[in-house]
Parts: structure tokens; C-alpha cells; sequence
């Protein structure tokens, strides 16, 4: 499926539930600013907690959004807080990711680039998987990334345009913006998402030497 295509249909799903999404991220940011302002008082540690802890079932929640979004399904307000059902999965699954996006980085910057659109799927798998293991839905998004890796990074740049208009709106536009890209993405996920369905699927990449030395 090309960009042109996912994009298509991401306008169409966004059509009409903009109101709600808005809604939705605006509950997100609320609940996420003010843990941010009360843990702020924790020295060092504190303004990261709420990344920790809270921005992974957020991911979640906001994933399973827009997959519903791709079925036909409208959204609702409470929808904002349905990745909280699976809290551990995506604590586990986040956690894991930066560890191991940080150790590939210390490589060099490229290798860890690389890596992280290898883990890019991650939060997706375990989104529509709930109670998967964190480690069998790293494996799932490293071999549904294999030969697509670049094909997310040019969707990415692609929306570049779109954010420095949006700067000249004040952020005004990421009203529509930002489910537009979220609801692209999930159509992304989408078209890939074949490759994966194995249980435990392993691929090529786990075979590299720094794999061994983060016990992927």
C-alpha cells in the first residue's frame, strides 16, 4: 500500500471525529501535565515519572483509538484510558524498548536510529495483544520491520510540511494534525501487519552481536 493510499485513509477515518480525538489527546495532556506538576516536587527523578509510568498506557490507549478508528468504530472520551486494562504490558514493553534502543545507541547514533524503527511496531503489537509478553512483541515488531524500516521513514519526513504550517498556526492546526498522523501510522501498522503473526517470530536481526549484549 503506498503513503499516498494509508494517507487517503487515514483523512477518511478522521472525517467527522476530530471533535472526539481532540477530546481524547486534551484529557491525555490534562491528566499527564498535572502528574508532571506533582511529581515535580520529587528531586532529580520526579518530572520523569509520569514518562514512566503513565505516558506507556496513554500509548496504548490512544493506539487502540485509532484502530478502532480504522474498523468503523467511534471513539469515545473513556477510550482515553482503556490502555490502563494492559498497565504492566505496556510499562514492560516500553521499558524494554528504551533499554535497548539506548544500548544500540551507544554504538553510534545510526545504529540505535535504525534500531528503534526495528522496535517502531512495539506498542501497536502489545495494544492489540493484550497480556502479550514484552519480549515476544519486540520480536513481532523486528520482523514485521524488516524491508519497511525506510518505508516508515519517508512516511515520516512526509509530514514535515504539515508541522511547519502548523507552526504558522500557532499549533492550531495539529488539532486535525495529529490524529491525522496517528490514524496514518495505525493504517501503516496495518498494511505490515501480516508478516507477524507467529508467536515468538524471530528474524534475521537477532542474530547481530549487540543483540547477544542486550539479551534481546
Amino acid at each position: 500500500m503506498t503513503r499516498q493510499q494509508l494517507k487517503a485513509m487515514a483523512k477518511e477515518q478522521i472525517k467527522g471525529n476530530i471533535g472526539i480525538l481532540f477530546l481524547i489527546m486534551l484529557i491525555i495532556a490534562v491528566i499527564s501535565g498535572v502528574a508532571s506538576t506533582v511529581c515535580a516536587v520529587i528531586p532529580v527523578v520526579g518530572p520523569f515519572i509520569p514518562v514512566i509510568i503513565i505516558t506507556p498506557a496513554f500509548a496504548i490507549s490512544t493506539i487502540r483509538v485509532y484502530q478502532g478508528l480504522a474498523i468503523g468504530k467511534k471513539p469515545q472520551a473513556s477510550d482515553a484510558f482503556s490502555g490502563f486494562d494492559d498497565f504492566w504490558s505496556a510499562f514492560k514493553a516500553s521499558f524494554l524498548v528504551g533499554i535497548y534502543t539506548f544500548l544500540w545507541s551507544l554504538l553510534f547514533i545510526i545504529p540505535g536510529i535504525i534500531k528503534s524503527f526495528s522496535y517502531s511496531q512495539t506498542m501497536y503489537i502489545v495494544a492489540e495483544n493484550p497480556g502479550i509478553g514484552a519480549k515476544e512483541a519486540i520480536n513481532r515488531s523486528k520482523k514485521m520491520m524488516e524491508g519497511h524500516k525506510m518505508d516508515l521513514f519517508v512516511l515520516a519526513l512526509s509530514f514535515i510540511g504539515w508541522y511547519i504550517l502548523a507552526g504558522f498556526t500557532f499549533g492550531i492546526l495539529c488539532i486535525w494534525l495529529i490524529p491525522y498522523v496517528n490514524a496514518t501510522l495505525i493504517n501503516f501498522y496495518n498494511s505490515i501487519k501480516p508478516v507477524a503473526q507467529e508467536p515468538n517470530a524471530e528474524c534475521a536481526e537477532d542474530a547481530q552481536p549487540a543483540t547477544d549484549a542486550v539479551n534481546e
